[in-house]
């Protein structure tokens, strides 16, 4: 495993306010742990070399670049479109948002995170499903 993508955990971990991460891949096996009262740093487990095979595949196509803005998940969780099954989603393709629009929830660790657009526009495509989880900065919605 190369470093970078050591860092990228640590980054990714660090901006979801996770205080422990764990990340196995064949041999690799790596635990990141941080105190959330004191400790700014987190700190890895000792990495087993990864073999050759275990590297990540990169596509030989190249994905078509989609027009509008992108609001991307802030944080790892379960992604909901409506407060409860019962109700509307709060967004749909073809619906006006603001800034202060909420489109979703996140649920994380129990908590549920009311999810806002941050730009202003109308919803073009709904980049995910109804219940699945979702990464950090992975993209939830287009907007135009």
């Amino acid at each position: 495993m190369k470093l970078e993508y050591i860092d990228e955990l640590i980054s990714k971990m660090e901006k979801a306010s996770l205080t422990e991460l764990s990340y196995k891949d064949g041999e690799v096996d790596i635990v990141l742990k941080r105190d959330s009262m004191n400790v700014p740093q987190q700190t890895a487990a000792p990495v087993q070399a990864a073999p050759e095979f275990a590297q990540p595949v990169q596509s030989t196509e190249a994905a078509p670049q989609e027009e509008g803005k992108v609001i991307k998940a802030p944080m790892v969780g379960t992604f909901y479109k409506a407060s409860s099954p019962e109700v509307d989603p709060y967004v749909k393709v073809g619906d006006k948002v603001e800034n202060s629009s909420v489109v979703c929830i996140l649920e994380a660790m129990k908590l549920f995170n009311e999810i806002q657009a941050e730009t202003s526009g109308e919803i073009t495509e709904i980049l995910v499903e109804d219940g699945e989880m979702v990464e950090y900065d992975q993209p939830l919605f287009r907007v135009r």
